[in-house]
């Protein structure tokens, strides 16, 4: 075998005996970060706490999460929507108001698509909770998930009281919230009145928040997308 034809061996041979081994022995690992470490109210530091490293059948120190707090909201039909129906599953939240004409739009038709992309996947939930709660009672939002082909029974349009759901997107979601008419009695426009985030957020089934995305890039979205596969990859495997 001269020079040449060894070169031309291994260029076209031996990709193909290293695609063999990985498939035949390689064991393909995926991960995804978890968010917002929970903190000890005494100590103010990190909670630490031991769990079984699989791999090595050792217990270990690792961090404690947050988990999504419980909470109870009214869907677009008028029923109560308790999030204890949410365990189990994987699901993503976003927040948004029927009177928005900027970012809401936007925010839905990208939900559209993951909706499309795990259609009648009983395992992958949508939220969307709106934060003009007062205007946007269950017939307002029934519209709403009507004008987006909302698959009921998979993404939920939500309202409730706004003591219950402020808390819940400043310190359960960790997104910015505010009403600005509480600051400023001049401000009447609804698309001035409500600022709220963008992000949409990709919770496991424990309730620990796995990812934030940009939900009016639809990049970022095709991130989500992929990034609800590797979970559900995830669970698969364990």
């Amino acid at each position: 075998m001269n020079k040449k034809t060894g070169i031309l061996f291994l260029v076209l041979i031996l990709p193909v005996f290293i695609y063999l081994g990985l498939k035949t022995f390689g064991t393909n690992h995926f991960s995804l970060p978890r968010y917002i470490p929970a903190i000890d109210s005494t100590t103010r530091e990190i909670k630490m706490a031991k769990r079984l490293n699989p791999r090595w059948n050792e217990a270990e120190m690792d961090t404690v999460f947050q988990t999504i707090p419980s909470f109870n909201l009214t869907d677009e039909t008028g029923k109560t929507f308790d999030s204890n129906s949410l365990k189990g599953k994987i699901y993503v939240t976003s927040f948004f108001f029927t009177r928005c004409g900027t970012i809401c739009p936007k925010i839905s038709s990208q939900l559209s698509r993951v909706q499309d992309t795990f259609h009648q996947d009983p395992e992958v939930q949508l939220l969307s909770i709106s934060v003009d709660p007062k205007f946007d009672q269950p017939e307002k939002l029934a519209l709403y998930a009507k004008r987006f082909d909302a698959n009921k029974g998979q993404w939920h349009f939500l309202t409730g009281e706004k003591k219950v759901i402020y808390p819940l997107v400043l310190k359960g979601f960790h997104v910015p919230l505010a009403d600005a008419s509480e600051y400023d009695a001049a401000i009447k426009h609804p698309d001035e009145t409500f600022i709220h985030s963008e992000r949409l957020i990709l919770v496991d089934k424990e309730g620990v928040i796995r990812g934030f995305y940009d939900g009016t890039d639809k990049k970022e979205v095709d991130r989500l997308l992929v990034e609800i596969k590797v979970l559900k990859n995830i669970y698969t495997n364990e």
